[in-house]
């Protein structure tokens, strides 16, 4: 079963152990058709795009399967799901966000992995905008949307968590 952490605890997690096994960050950026995914680097501070996974309720098990092998290929030790916080009301992209991890989970090929939930306010929105004057075929930009909207979500939470970290160890 995977295991769901605090965002700062998941962190705080992360830095008992040894840098070298410490291992890497996996932000995903759940949509109904694609899920974005970025990577960050060995010192946990900085986000990069990596890919996307072409989502279908058919290939829950073969999207696992392909997290797992990434896992071991980018030494992966968490991941950072997105999603969209909404204070009023449960959204329907929230719900969908639930269910795609709950499916992940019951696939049974992602023991142990931990993940954390991050407010992904507005990422895919904002580089929307910023890929609209590329005038890009809609599949390409659509792509390359996600995956950068990946980045927003992993960039945001290796921001406050290392700024946290950072704050702890000055007091």
């Amino acid at each position: 079963m995977m295991k769901y952490m605090k965002p700062l605890s998941l962190y705080q997690d992360l830095l008992k152990v040894n840098a070298v096994e410490r291992g890497r960050l996996l932000g995903l950026d759940v949509g109904d058709k694609y899920v974005g995914l970025a990577v960050s680097d060995f010192n946990n501070k900085v986000a990069s795009p990596f890919s996307v996974l072409v989502r279908k309720k058919t290939n829950i098990r073969l999207m696992a399967i392909d997290l797992k092998l990434l896992i071991s290929e980018l030494s992966l030790s968490a991941f950072i799901v997105g999603y969209p916080y909404d204070r009023q009301r449960i959204s329907p992209e929230a719900t969908q966000v639930k269910v795609f991890v709950d499916d992940l989970c019951k696939t049974g090929k992602l023991e142990d992995v931990r993940y954390t939930f991050w407010d992904e306010c507005f990422t895919s929105k904002n580089v929307e905008q910023l890929l609209k004057p590329l005038n890009l075929p809609s599949v390409e930009a659509k792509t390359i949307s996600d995956k950068f909207a990946a980045v927003g979500i992993l960039q945001g939470y290796l921001d406050y968590v290392n700024r946290n970290v950072e704050t702890e160890q000055t007091q």
